[in-house]
This record gives C-alpha cells, structure tokens and sequence, in this order.
C-alpha cells in the first residue's frame, strides 16, 4: 500500500490548560519561602503590583475578602469528637483559582476517561514549571532526612511509633545526632517516654551506623556494638573522651584497666569510627519552617483553624497608577502591555487568595479527620488518604496532594508538615472501622514475638485466619510482604530456629 499525503478534518473535544491556569495550579504547591521568591520576581516583573505597606488612595485589595473567608473558618472551630465539624471555608464561585482547580480535575478525569487534552494550547512548555528541577532532584545526593525516611517506610513500625520516628528524625542534624530532649518529646506528642525511647533503638538501627545518637560517646557506642567490639573497656574508654583529649594515657589505662599495648589498640579503633555519621549525605541550607496554618484549642474542646498571615503575600493592585499609564499610553504595543499587566495583576492577587483559601479548607478538614490526635496523642491517629480529604471538601486528590506539599501546620502537640497526617489503611470485616497498614504490621509482629515452640509457630495463612476473626479483612501476600518488610523468616525458617534454640 503506498503512502500519501491527504487532508482530513476530526471532531472532537479537549481541554486547553492556559498559562493562567498553569500559575493557579503552581501557586498551590508552592511553600511560603517559594511563594516569597515567586512574588518577589512578579512584583519586578509588573509595574501594576505593589506590597500593602500602606493603602494608597484608589488601590484595590482583595486581602479583606480573604481574612474575611479565614475569620469565617476559624470562627466555626472543631469540636474534639466525631460530631459538630462544620467549616464554611467555601470560596466565591466566580474566583479563577476555584476554576483552576476545577479545570485541573476535570482534566484528569478526562484523561482517566481517555479522552483528549489540547497540551499544544497550554502555553510555552505544556507543564515545564511542574518539571523545574527534575534533573537537580535526578542528578543530587539523597540527603540524611531522606535516606531515614526511606528506611522509616518499610521498617514495620504500628501508626504511633512512625509518628514518633517522624518527630525523631526531623530532629536529627547534618552530622546525625539527636537535637531533642525526649521526656519533652513524650509530654508534647501526648505518649509514654518508654515509646520514644523504644522509637529511638529503632532509629539507631538504621544506616549510617551511630545516626539519632545524643552525643559523641553514644554515636561512638553505636558503631562499636554495630561490629561487635563494645566491651567494658571500650565502655570506660568512652566515658573517659575528655582524657583521651588531653592525651592523658596513664588515666586512661586506670580507667579502663588495661596495658599499653591494648589501650593503643583501642584508640586506634576509634580512629576508625566516624563522629559525624551525616556528613556523608548531601545536604541543602536548612531552612527556616514557618508554619502556614495555627490550630488552637478553644473553648469547650473547639480547634480553632486559621492561617499564619505572616506568610500569606498581601499584593495590592494600584488602580491609579493603571489610570496614570493608560492615559499615556500611545501606540497599539503599549495599550497592549498596560492591558496585560494589569490582567496579570488581577489574576495573581486573586489566585493569592483562592490559594489561602484552599489551604484553609483543606486544613481544617484534616483536624476534623484528627482531632483525635490532637486530643489524646500520637496513638490516636487515624488511617487517612488524600480520597477521603478530596471528596469530604469537593476537591480532586490532585489538588489536595499539591496543597499538603511543603505545607505546614502549627498544633498544641508541634510543628508537622500536612502530609503527616496520612497514613494507609486497610479494610475491616464485616464493614467496621478500617485499620492502619502500620498497626496491622504490629500485629503481626506480636503474633510471631508470642511463638514459644514449634508448635505455636504461625504460618501466613494461620495468620490470615487470626486477623480475619479480628476483623482485619488481609490477604495471604499481604501478610508476606508485610512479614518480609519487618525482615521476619519464614514459618519454615522460625520452627528451625526454635528447634535448634532446643
């Protein structure tokens, strides 16, 4: 069959995503220090935009339409249990940004559904500014927080020591050790010391060895354990740093009761372990957080919901000088340049404000999904996804999941990004209340820790069968994976182990 060349017309229909609505979109996964610096650079870029340092005569604002929305939300509160959660944080349905986010889920949708996006009509580059970066984050070293992070996430830990572990880990410096006091942790997080302490053994597990450590002797003592060689001489060695200091060797060898010989050896092997285990990992400037949203508790155990206004851009529109320039404005190129500005100029103070709002509400909902944490403590968190945020605030999981990026949130119990309220769940029997993946993960555990003979020793299946009469609907993969994860052997394996221990 030859080819050739012919003209055809085909109907159908598509999405166009403007550059508008691509700046709406960007604006909501932004933190407060990149929407400084993006504000920064429209504010050189339009002469039309100005900070509100002081309201001149003939500009317009929309700051008072959104702390009007934000006084609204905070009003109504959250009550502590179940019932009375009611926010109105709704915005007006003419505002561009609640369009944007509509536009953006109805494109997905149509793109689930198999229909056609026109990305050719988006503006220069499609969704580039969502790719800024891509490479630095492909090509860069893993940070420290990252790599414990990924280790965090298959150690097996129930929904409340995760928690902990996050606190602990966001607490580690870039050389790897703990700056945080743990009785203070336990009273904040509303949980027993014990569990912090035992959180805190789990972290000293993970790699590099001696990371989460107090000090240089614990850090120091974590990789002699890690190789086998903490012996009471090496024990009163690092506790006697400060005479090794000033070389002061006769001590040394009192201390630690041991010769020349064994006391060079020794000194020598810790010339071998590494004081700062982080140093290894790359890192960025740390950066000041500020949290975004405050919640505080009320009267009558309400949660009071509000955004940090420190951190909210206040861009005012100046109406008089558009008149000024307007009126100058001569040829058809400057009419068209004074035009733009200031549509751009409106559309980026009212995205502000639809971005503020967004937050508010997406906020507020999942204190309402965990007031139970916030009342009782970190064992009190409940299975929550993006899903069950999005439809509870009519909104698509993509926006939800731009708006917790990079987002955080100021409570009694600390400072914790929005994304740490979500944790995975897994179905019950008999519609009952879901599990956490993360607890059902500790059963397990618990189930295997109990084996005391060969004849207690559980096979997934058995397992499967337990769970179920408890009311956790798993299947058997399910359970190996989870098995797996925890670095736990087989049934097989365990009974071996029992009968050798015999």
């Amino acid at each position: 069959m030859a080819l050739s060349a012919r003209l055809e017309i085909r109907q159908g229909q598509g999405l166009v995503i403007t550059p508008q609505l691509q700046q709406a979109i960007k604006l909501l996964q932004l933190s407060n220090l990149e929407l400084e610096a993006f504000v920064e650079a429209e504010l050189e870029r339009n002469p039309l935009l100005q900070r509100e340092d002081g309201e001149p005569e003939g500009v317009e604002s929309l700051d008072a339409q959104r702390d009007e929305a934000a006084a609204e939300a905070g009003d109504a509160g959250h009550d502590a249990g179940d019932a009375g959660h009611d926010l109105d944080v709704t915005p007006d349905e003419s505002s561009p940004g609640e369009r944007a986010t509509g536009d953006a889920a109805d494109a997905s949708a149509a793109a689930d559904a198999g229909g056609s996006v026109d990305w050719s009509k988006a503006g220069k580059g499609g969704f580039d500014g969502d790719l800024e970066g891509l490479g630095d984050s492909l090509t860069r070293e893993k940070t420290l927080h990252e790599h414990l992070h990924d280790q965090l996430a298959v150690s097996g830990l129930t929904p409340a020591e995760c928690a902990v572990a996050t606190v602990l880990i966001d607490a580690v410096d870039e050389g790897g050790y703990l700056r945080l006091d743990l009785e203070e942790t336990a009273e904040r997080l509303g949980c027993e010391l014990a569990l912090v302490e035992q959180v805190l053994g789990v972290i000293h597990g993970f790699e590099p060895t001696g990371v989460g450590a107090r000090d240089l002797g614990e850090c120091l003592m974590l990789q002699l354990k890690d190789r086998n060689r903490y012996d009471p001489a090496m024990a009163a060695l690092l506790d006697n740093l400060q005479l090794l200091a000033r070389r002061d060797m006769a001590a040394l060898k009192r201390a630690c009761g041991v010769d020349d010989e064994d006391l060079r050896e020794m000194v020598a092997e810790l010339k071998g372990l590494t004081p700062r285990p982080g140093a290894a990992f790359g890192g960025e400037a740390a950066q000041p957080v500020a949290p975004d949203v405050f919640v505080k508790e009320g009267p009558g155990g309400l949660w009071h919901v509000e955004l940090n206004s420190d951190t909210l851009p206040k861009l005012l529109v100046d109406q008089r000088y558009h008149a000024q320039v307007s009126k100058a404005a001569r040829s058809d190129q400057e009419k068209a340049f004074v035009a733009d500005c200031m549509a751009q100029a409106n559309w980026l103070v009212k995205s502000l404000d639809q971005r503020a709002r967004t937050i508010l509400k997406v906020a507020s909902e999942i204190v309402r999904q965990q007031d139970a944490f916030l009342a009782f403590g970190v064992e009190h968190l409940r299975p929550l996804n993006l899903k069950t945020v999005a439809e509870a605030i009519g909104m698509h999981e993509s926006t939800v999941s731009r708006v917790t990026s990079n987002k955080y949130i100021a409570t009694p119990r600390g400072l914790f990004e929005l994304k740490f309220f979500f944790t995975s769940a897994i179905q019950a029997t008999e519609g009952g209340e879901a599990h956490s993946a993360e607890s059902v993960r500790h059963k397990i555990r618990q189930l295997i820790e109990a084996e005391a003979k060969e004849e207690d020793v559980h096979s997934d299946d058995r397992i499967v069968e337990i769970l179920k009469e408890a009311g956790v609907d798993i299947a058997r993969r399910t359970v190996a994976k989870y098995r797996e994860a925890m670095r736990i052997p087989s049934s097989v394996e365990r009974r071996r182990m029992l009968k050798a221990a015999v």
